[in-house]
């Protein structure tokens, strides 16, 4: 009679957290492709105001370099100047947007063009954090 005997195999730390990096950004691009379905649906259904909005929210949380455009030239390769670093952040915290869609559902405000620029919105920031982006160090710099 043998016996076998089961190894169990320890998971290395630098495993683990690629695991869950890999889950994490499956579900930001599993988002942003709702929200941009969600966005084009309600394009197609509200007219063309409300594919433009869509359209432009999808944009504008990255417009917010703008702000402090003449800093660019002095800043180092992927820093974003510190001043323009509290629009960018405040643009692309999910929260903010997911906030204004709840008061929008719940509240006496009904205006299908806003409801698509929010979907465009939440779009915009689920695809930076798919794609490895997220919110900015007061320096400028990709926060670890």
């Amino acid at each position: 009679m043998t016996s076998t005997s089961t190894s169990t195999t320890n998971v290395t730390p630098a495993l683990r957290t690629a695991t869950i990096t890999v889950a994490r950004r499956t579900a930001w691009l599993a988002a942003a492709l709702f929200w941009t379905a969600f966005a084009i649906l309600e394009g197609v259904n509200h007219g063309w105001l409300a594919g433009a909005l869509a359209l432009l929210f999808l944009v504008l949380p990255d417009l917010t370099f703008l702000v402090a455009l003449d800093e660019a030239p002095r800043m180092a390769k992927g820093q974003l100047a510190p001043r323009a670093v509290p629009y960018y952040n405040a643009m692309h915290r999910a929260l903010v947007p997911l906030t204004l869609l709840v008061a929008y559902a719940f509240g006496p405000f009904a205006w299908p063009p806003a409801f698509a620029a929010l979907c465009g919105w939440l779009a915009h920031i689920s695809y930076d954090r798919a794609f490895g982006y997220g919110l900015r160090t007061k320096e400028g710099f990709q926060r670890g």
